[in-house]
């Protein structure tokens, strides 16, 4: 068995940002800080999540984090390849929002179950993202013949994403072991007159 892993890296980092603002007391639950904003400082570690997906001695075809292009002096792409990560970065459109990630993150997944993928060695596609729209990527694996896993916050999965996968792990039980920094924002100093 070859894994192949895909990873949404904006979708882990702001749903597990949403668990930060509760464990910081900052709301009530996952749902409420989505629909509040709350955004407390978190990052995870990339080690953390690849060995919890790539399981220590396990072959590896790819693992891919795909996320937009961040500020110049931010290391965090430099960190993922360090850990084993490919990545795929896409620039931010004039409104400051991501583009081409969900989209190139399926397309991957699907030509590499054509391209690099063998069902008869039970090779397996692990997802982590959770939205909804990776429902037709998924099934396309599957109509292979190949068995996919989705990883990602419960809070976070839709419902159908889960049961169209073949195996669904949640990573809120490793919330501790994957987080790098939790904490409060500093706040800003007041802009002098």
């Amino acid at each position: 068995m070859v894994l192949f892993v895909y990873v949404d890296n904006s979708n882990v980092w702001i749903e597990g940002g949403h668990i930060a603002a509760v464990r910081l007391g900052l709301a009530a639950d996952p749902l409420e800080a989505a629909r509040r904003r709350v955004a407390p400082r978190w990052a995870y570690d990339f080690g953390q999540l690849y060995g919890l997906v790539c399981p220590p001695g396990a072959q590896i075809g790819r693992s891919i984090l795909f996320g937009s292009r961040p500020p110049a002096n931010d290391s965090l792409w430099e960190r993922a390849r360090a850990e084993g990560f490919e990545v795929a970065v896409f620039d931010r459109n004039a409104a400051n929002r991501e583009k081409q990630v969900d989209t190139s993150l399926a397309t991957l997944m699907v030509e590499d179950c054509y391209t690099y993928m063998k069902p008869e060695r039970h090779d397996l596609a692990i997802l982590v993202a959770g939205d909804g729209d990776f429902i037709p990527p998924v099934r396309a694996v599957q109509n292979r013949g190949l068995k996919v896993r989705v990883a990602f916050w419960k809070h976070g999965t839709s419902r159908e994403l889960r049961e169209a996968a073949d195996e669904f792990l949640g990573l809120d039980p490793y919330f501790d072991q994957l987080t790098r920094a939790l904490g409060l924002q500093a706040p800003r100093p007041p802009l002098s007159a």
